[in-house]
């Protein structure tokens, strides 16, 4: 019987433990968003200009304010200095001097001045409001009382800055003494509304940019997921790969820096999935072509010590040894399959088809005792491997002679057709059935008449493959067979 709360307490201990490496092993969806490329790339990319963007609104709003102080200057002593120049002119109504007749004077300045933006003029006899003229947006003499008390306290020019109930004011007070009595003339400006009129411009083009921005990292953030979707492609597909398994891809639908990534992802699997499948066909064909040999072998090496004389020990020991040769040239022709996919196999060099067909008649007439004969009248001109071109009409060669008898006919030729070079070899033997035409030139194939392990015909279409070429057979039974391999053929040079 178990102790009570002990396996209780144990599962609690392993759920909660596994609770928290599944914690730990997942990461929080803010981690998981900050650690995505295309976030930190595009935050990387948003920031910035965020940054410069508010760098310059606050130096625009700090220009902005500058030059409407300086405007605002500008036009005081502008406004200051017309009020002057009037003062020492010609009253236009009576043609004489002003003469210290203050409101004449008043009354002609205001006659032909109109006050600029946020502008208030104000004119004062005896401390009283003689005339007063506003922009719209200025204010009225009712609510900066305490400021024109100020200003009937001066008793000369001053210009300077005033707070009012309508915010700080910029101003020139100019005191002034009349044949009547004693007068003063302020212009004053408040440049409030004109500062709000800029923050506001301030604060609606930063809006705008921000939702500009916003607006460009959705679209980043959205264009960003599209050119990065084929990594996430290959992140997703690779763990799904295996040793038996190579035909997931990756789609691909553009021609950026990604995607060629994940181009070059899906050809590095296709080469891994030839490569591949050629081990495995390897592997086949060698299970399957040494499984006879083998066991011919270990059949008569167990039957060996029962044979009675030398003479038998010795017939047996050849058929061992000529098993064992037959398996050795049966890896040959395996490993020259193996290799006839490799980029390496052929060694490409211009050649005269004619001349390869009269090296390798020359190194097959003594094979066997048949009717050679050559058909190579004229030049062939191609672009290929010497050394397998040879090793393939040999092969054909071979196989001829299998079929053939003492004094048969074996014709070796090449011709050029339609931009195409053909190389042959053609036998009077019994021919091939049209039902195996086509798979004679298979693994492990074998002819009705031959004892062959079926690789060369196999080797002569590895060869031709190679050279972007095929091999094929024209034959009626009992009338011999023509085996054809066809070529491009090289452009020839006048």
């Amino acid at each position: 019987m178990r102790p009570v709360g002990l396996a209780d307490q144990s599962e609690d201990t392993t759920v909660e433990g596994r609770s928290a490496v599944d914690a730990m092993a997942a990461p929080r969806w803010p981690q998981r968003w900050l650690g995505s490329i295309r976030v930190r790339i595009l935050a990387l990319v948003v920031i910035l200009p965020v940054v410069a963007s508010i760098g310059s609104v606050l130096a625009l709003r700090a220009v902005l304010f500058e030059q409407l102080e300086d405007e605002v200057a500008v036009s005081l002593q502008r406004e200051a200095e017309e009020f002057r120049l009037l003062s020492t002119g010609i009253d236009p109504i009576t043609g004489e001097p002003f003469a210290g007749d203050l409101p004449a004077l008043f009354d002609v300045y205001f006659a032909r001045e109109i006050p600029d933006e946020g502008e208030t003029l104000l004119a004062f006899l005896d401390g009283d409001l003689y005339q007063d003229r506003r922009a719209q947006d200025a204010a009225d003499a009712d609510e900066i009382r305490p400021a024109i008390d100020y200003w009937l306290s001066l008793d000369r020019r001053e210009e300077g800055s005033i707070d009012t109930a309508l915010g700080l004011a910029r101003y020139v007070a100019l005191p002034l003494t009349g044949r009547d009595g004693d007068g003063l003339f302020v212009v004053a400006n408040f440049p409030a509304f004109e500062q709000e009129e800029i923050d506001e411009a301030v604060t609606t083009h930063v809006v705008v940019q921000m939702i500009t921005m916003v607006l460009v990292a959705g679209l980043g953030l959205f264009l960003a997921g599209r050119v990065l979707r084929p990594l996430q492609s290959l992140a997703e597909t690779a763990p799904t790969i295996s040793d038996t398994d190579m035909h997931q891809r990756i789609p691909v639908t553009g021609r950026d820096e990604a995607s060629l990534i994940a181009t070059a992802f899906n050809d590095m699997l296709a080469r891994l999935e030839r490569a591949f499948a050629a081990q495995q066909r390897f592997l086949h064909d060698t299970s399957h072509e040494l499984r006879s040999p083998l066991t011919v072998i270990r059949g008569h090496a167990e039957l060996i010590g029962l044979d009675d004389t030398a003479a038998d020990r010795a017939a047996t020991v050849d058929l061992i040894t000529d098993e064992v040769d037959r398996m050795s040239r049966i890896v040959n022709d395996l490993f020259l399959l193996a290799m006839s996919e490799h980029p390496d196999f052929l060694q490409v060099e211009p050649l005269d088809l004619r001349q390869v067909v009269l090296e390798a008649h020359q190194k097959v007439s003594v094979l066997a005792a048949r009717d050679w004969q050559i058909d190579a009248p004229d030049a062939v001109p191609v672009s290929g491997d010497r050394q397998r071109l040879t090793q393939a009409i040999v092969q054909l060669v071979a196989n001829a002679v299998k079929v053939t008898t003492t004094g048969d006919r074996i014709v070796i030729g090449t011709r050029v057709h339609d931009g195409n070079a053909s190389l042959w070899v053609e036998d009077s033997g019994p021919g091939v059935p049209s039902d195996r035409a086509e798979q004679i030139f298979a693994r492990a194939a074998r002819g009705d008449s031959t004892d062959g392990a079926g690789l060369g015909l196999a080797i002569v279409r590895a060869i031709a493959d190679a050279h972007h070429g095929t091999v094929t057979v024209r034959s009626r039974p009992g009338s011999g067979a023509r085996f054809v391999i066809t070529l491009p053929a090289a452009e020839t040079t006048a």
